[in-house]
């Protein structure tokens, strides 16, 4: 059986130990891996078509996820779903999905006119973060509604949500299935390079994490939880991370991906999980 992993270019421009690892005991169990960095190729999309029993999307790239849209459409099976992978990107989705399954989450709003804002900055601290974006780059903390003045008019669509009060680390928590892992370290702009301490997570945890795996529709994902004087909050959700900081990582993502390929496991799409 053949897997095809679609990787994001890394900074520094070194291989994943974790999926160096992983593809060799996929290799080890007879499979086929290959991988590409949809950036560093030059493809015509009309001639894309299915030639792997399996793809993996690893990048959270525009041009990754387009590419694995049509792919998709012509039939290729992806780990995690292409409509999962998608609707996972665009925080406004996951926000409503979330609230839609009683997933504790910050209260959120859109708008294209950040003055709009100003009322509710009077009695509410606000986070502003683009709709599409990742990695903590371009976010915003609006403490007062003259904050509001500085902040550039946003080219793409934002999602403005209020600012849950934590402890000054997030909660990073690491999901293969149901196995979930808890990994802890302060929030920055870089601090998806560091690997951060491992830490037990609480059943409440775990059961939120399940529960934003099903009604996302991902098997392979990753929360970003603030823990609040209120209880936990997911603040955010993506396909496929890293899993830096958690032991093992690289055997349990080959064998949930052995068990995806050989049709063991299935998800449901996203949004069918709303109980």
């Amino acid at each position: 059986m053949k897997l095809y992993f679609m990787i994001v270019r890394r900074v520094p421009p070194v291989p994943s130990p974790v999926l160096v690892e992983a593809y060799d005991i996929l290799r080890r169990r007879g499979y086929e891996v290959a991988e590409s960095i949809a950036e560093e190729m030059l493809q015509q999309p009309e001639d894309l078509r299915p030639s792997h029993d399996l793809y993996i999307l690893k990048s959270h790239t525009e041009l990754s996820l387009s590419l694995a849209g049509i792919l998709h459409c012509r039939g290729a099976r992806l780990l995690n779903p292409y409509p999962a992978c998608a609707l996972t990107q665009n925080k406004i989705v996951v926000s409503n999905l979330l609230q839609q399954a009683k997933v504790p989450a910050p209260r959120s709003w859109v708008t294209d006119d950040l003055s709009l804002l100003k009322p509710l900055a009077e009695d509410k601290t606000l986070i502003i973060k683009p709709h599409l974006g990742h990695r903590g780059a371009g976010i915003y903390k609006i403490e007062k509604p003259e904050d509001l003045d500085s902040i550039p008019k946003p080219q793409a669509p934002v999602i403005i949500q209020e600012f849950i009060p934590g402890t000054g680390e997030d909660l990073k928590v690491y999901c293969v299935g149901e196995q979930i892992f808890g990994v802890k370290k302060p929030f920055s702009e870089t601090s998806f390079t560091v690997p951060g301490r491992p830490v037990e997570i609480s059943e409440e945890v775990r059961q939120l994490a399940i529960r934003t795996g099903k009604v996302c529709g991902l098997g392979l994902y990753g929360l970003d939880i603030i823990e609040s004087p209120q209880g936990p909050f997911v603040v955010d959700v993506n396909y496929f991370p890293g899993y830096k900081g958690v032991p093992d990582a690289a055997k349990m993502i080959a064998d949930y991906v052995d068990d995806y390929a050989q049709e063991r496991v299935r998800l449901d799409p996203p949004g069918q999980f709303v109980g």
